[in-house]
């Protein structure tokens, strides 16, 4: 068993939560306006859960606004590039999907 605090973590705009990546959590903490640049997790489910803030979250090729307290379910096999509509805290959740193999170690 791992406990932890988002306070205790460092690394911007992600930070690995636990040591064991099974499932990979990651907290990403962005600046207001700041954008992580498209990209996939191919092989993995990913819940996305606001903490704080508003999201602009681009799936593909379309945009969804995320606002704190909302949960999102998608596949990492999608193109994913949030941006932060204002200072925005969230935290992730890759889990193995049941025909993708394992979660990445990176991203």
């Amino acid at each position: 068993m791992e406990i932890t605090t988002l306070a205790d973590l460092d690394g911007t705009p992600h930070a690995d939560v636990f040591d064991d990546h099974r499932p990979r959590t990651v907290r990403l903490a962005l600046d207001a306006g700041e954008a992580v640049p498209r990209h996939t997790h191919p092989g993995t489910d990913i819940v996305l859960h606001l903490l704080s803030g508003r999201l602009e979250l681009t799936l593909d090729d379309e945009t969804h606004a995320v606002e704190a307290g909302q949960l999102v379910q998608f596949s990492g096999d999608r193109e994913i590039s949030p941006r932060a509509a204002t200072d925005a805290t969230a935290v992730l959740v890759f889990a193995p999907s049941p025909d993708g193999g394992d979660a990445p170690e990176s991203g």
